[in-house]
């Protein structure tokens, strides 16, 4: 179903923040990334075939039109939110045409933005460099093709705590969703187990998005003084709370 809006109304670019929420330890302190991933193709294309019993063909679509629009909207989103830095992040060596054609887009944007500082590095270097030290990636937005950023952006979320504290939103030309990326986890449905910060945080997201800024940051210090203060929080952030009473929690704020 993911898939199918992707396409339907052609949301570009996945918007994939990262940030360390007060009050919930990880073994990093200050992780502010931002990945934006190319969100209609490579991979993900849905272009396979058995070509014979056994032998099965899948097509990595990348095309020139695509690759600069995810580009420009990432150059574009640096200067928004003031971060000087981007980084376009390939297996280029290797996949020479397809992220070759993503850095020539990547580049020729790069033209356009004289104030943002631009490079390029290694999927498999990145994920090495950030689990070692993710600081260096909290100035920069990193973008790159659809597959790499799946991958990459959960592996970030694990840096802060997990997909129940990372926000996401698909951008498009003329529509965009915002959503929570873990599952819908049928098995504590109805249980009142379920941590909604994901959710909120991905509305918050919405909110800005539409201008609505004043909105946002009074939900936003709501929950994350919530988080903060740790008497009602959710089981799987450590704490005793249903969701409907870490919900209610964050109510009492606004």
């Amino acid at each position: 179903m993911n898939l199918t809006l992707r396409r339907t109304f052609n949301l570009f670019a996945n918007v994939r923040p990262c940030r360390s929420i007060e009050g919930f330890k990880t073994p990093y302190d200050n992780v502010v990334s931002v990945l934006i991933r190319e969100n209609t193709e490579g991979e993900y294309s849905g272009i396979e075939h058995e070509i014979v019993p056994g032998v099965v063909q899948s097509i990595k679509l990348i095309t020139y039109q695509a690759s600069e629009r995810v580009a420009r909207y990432a150059f574009e989103y640096a200067r928004d939110n003031n971060r000087k830095h981007v980084t376009a992040v390939h297996k280029a060596p290797i996949m020479k045409m397809s992220d070759g054609m993503f850095l020539t887009a990547c580049r020729a944007v790069k033209s356009d933005f004289p104030d943002i500082t631009y490079d390029e590095d290694l999927l498999d270097r990145v994920c090495l460099r950030i689990v070692q030290n993710p600081a260096p990636y909290s100035s920069r937005v990193m973008v790159m093709p659809n597959l790499y950023g799946d991958i990459l952006s959960d592996m970030c979320a694990g840096l802060i705590g997990g997909l129940g504290l990372t926000p996401s939103g698909n951008i498009g030309k003329d529509a965009s969703i915002f959503e929570a990326v873990h599952g819908s986890a049928p098995d504590i449905a109805g249980q009142g187990k379920a941590n909604p910060t994901a959710l909120l945080l991905s509305s918050i997201m919405m909110l800005r998005h539409m201008g609505l800024y004043d909105h946002a940051a009074k939900i936003e210090a709501a929950a994350l003084t919530t988080i903060a203060e740790g008497t009602r929080i959710t089981g799987d952030l450590g704490g005793k709370a249903s969701t409907s009473e870490y919900t209610e929690a964050i109510l009492e704020k606004l």
